[in-house]
């Protein structure tokens, strides 16, 4: 399964219906990958983008698509040596981690063996199990750096995680009731949401995720709501547990029974197992961290159904970059962060190598600006503070908005729309 999958075909216009896909038909969770319109748009544009025209939407999925072209096409040996280079520090890094634990009784050596050991986990998880799994190496052939075979040091299967994330995520960016990545089905990360009672524990259930993100992933991927509403059987409910619980025996062994084990006979064995927890710990804040940024910081929209029925190519990428932030910073944490600080950049081109997306960003923040669109970017401590304030803010109601100047009716009075329709690049650059 390549991230391929991810980027919807285009067919005639009205040949959506016929299949069942982006024209509203499809009522589950689990929809195969829509069918964009060949021309036209949607009924109703994202207020960002209402200043368009089709015509300039078409020309932006044309240069968007020709970059992506460009970039398959000059895949190489200097791409092919970068992703090696980075497994084998990962590599070395987990080993030595691992290997220094084992003498963790002494302070300088749990520090120095937790800290190899979190880079170590952070590496694998962002810039070679995440990109691995979205087929961005798949061109290599190799069948050890591959989406089909690869596993990662993550409790969710690979098979499961694709499945929510590449195939529904990356197809239905930010759109509620159907990207139900948007809050993860358990926190409310839109104002479009509607408020429940339950809404108000978003802060303290986000404070228990972050620590413990690739436990909330698993359970998440499972797709719980999905059984309930009769979208998913109890087989397959079944099947996912099982390669679940084979996974969570696999981690468990390694971190919390290998390591601390062989970290006995040196008298470590409690530090070794405080050591491995710490270093999942802080790879999962981390993680946690970088998802939010990408995802719900001040500027990223979400999407109603109405807003994608009708796609064209240029449509979804349109909805790719505004539903996506980026997180600015230095190579070192664009390396941590598997380069997902080029979220807008990934969205877009979700199978493109990682270490490409830098030079991808300059074009694509170019061509926001020339049409008219807002790429939002900024600091992670900026982005962090954001999507967290996010999180507190919508554990309560949405206030009322304020009647436009003039307006005594607040039944009829005109809602003012998300965001400025044209709103300069500028002003979503922090």
């Amino acid at each position: 399964m390549t991230a391929t999958t991810n980027r919807p075909t285009t067919t005639p216009t009205g040949a959506a219906d016929a299949v069942g896909a982006v024209a509203g038909t499809a009522t589950t969770i689990r929809p195969k990958k829509p069918v964009l319109a060949a021309s036209g748009g949607p009924v109703k544009r994202p207020s960002a983008a209402a200043h368009l025209s089709e015509a300039d939407v078409e020309r932006l999925g044309q240069e968007l698509d020709a970059i992506r072209d460009r970039i398959i096409a000059s895949r190489g040996a200097k791409d092919a040596a970068y992703i090696r280079r980075v497994i084998r520090v990962q590599r070395t890094l987990e080993v030595a981690g691992r290997a220094t634990l084992l003498l963790s009784k002494k302070k300088s050596a749990f520090v120095a063996g937790t800290a190899m050991l979190s880079v170590a986990k952070i590496l694998e998880n962002m810039e070679i199990g995440h990109n691995v799994l979205h087929g961005q190496w798949d061109w290599m052939r190799d069948p050890d750096i591959h989406s089909t075979t690869w596993e990662w040091d993550f409790v969710t299967p690979a098979a499961a995680w694709k499945h929510t994330h590449n195939d529904l995520h990356h197809t239905w960016t930010n759109v509620l009731g159907k990207d139900k990545d948007v809050g993860y089905s358990t926190l409310r990360m839109a104002e479009d949401q509607p408020w429940r009672p339950f809404n108000i524990l978003n802060p303290v259930i986000n404070g228990i995720l972050a620590p413990f993100f690739e436990w909330g992933i698993a359970i998440y991927d499972l797709e719980l709501e999905a059984v309930q509403e009769g979208e998913k059987s109890k087989e397959d409910l079944k099947k996912d547990l099982k390669a679940l619980g084979r996974k969570v025996v696999r981690q468990f062994t390694k971190d919390y029974a290998a390591t601390p084990l062989a970290a006995v006979p040196f008298g470590s064995g409690k530090q070794a197992l405080l050591g491995t927890f710490t270093a999942n710990a802080i790879r999962n804040v981390w993680a946690h961290s970088v998802i939010f940024c990408g995802h719900f910081p001040d500027g990223v929209d979400v999407f109603t159904e109405e807003e994608i029925e009708g796609e064209t190519r240029g449509d979804w990428y349109i909805r790719q970059m505004l539903g996506s932030a980026n997180i600015s910073g230095s190579k070192l944490m664009h390396l941590m962060t598997g380069n997902l600080s080029h979220q807008i950049e990934h969205h877009c081109f979700p199978d493109l190598p990682s270490n490409r997306y830098h030079e991808v960003a300059v074009e694509v923040r170019e061509i926001c600006q020339r049409y008219g669109l807002p790429y939002t970017t900024g600091p992670m401590p900026k982005q962090v503070y954001q999507a967290w304030a996010k999180v507190f803010r919508l554990a309560l109601p949405n206030r009322p908005r304020p009647l436009p100047k003039g307006a005594t009716d607040a039944v009829n009075a005109p809602v003012p729309p998300r965001r400025s329709a044209a709103l300069p690049m500028v002003a979503r650059v922090g």
